[in-house]
């Protein structure tokens, strides 16, 4: 297609060389937790944590700081993808969740 450009305007063109950024609109969305504890702690369980997951906890938290989300990973030591070294320990550290391995620690229930 850009060769037949430039030979209908008799001279070169750019092909893709120019990038513009943009926002997607926000789009209203639900988040339904796994369990919310007595105290009001929300706990989501997760053997896989995909992507989608991570952004969505992200936005969740930026959104309503005063919900108090945990995960309860059967692998915390389990890599966000295979080319990432972040396990999801590490990103929930970076993210400011508190996390748990295999089951609700006691000291959440209080």
């Amino acid at each position: 297609m850009a060769a037949e450009l430039e030979t209908a305007l008799g001279h070169p063109v750019d092909y893709e060389t120019t990038t513009i950024t943009y926002e997607k609109p926000a789009k209203k969305s639900r988040y339904t937790p796994d369990f919310r504890l007595p105290n009001g702690i929300i706990v989501e369980t997760k053997g896989r944590f995909v992507t989608a997951d991570r952004q969505k906890h992200i936005t969740i938290k930026a959104q309503h700081p005063d919900l108090d989300i945990r995960f309860v990973f059967s692998n915390p030591n389990a890599r966000i993808s295979k080319r990432s070294a972040t396990t999801y320990a590490m990103w929930c550290k970076k993210n400011g969740f508190k996390y748990a391995e295999g089951s609700v620690p006691a000291e959440w229930l209080k």
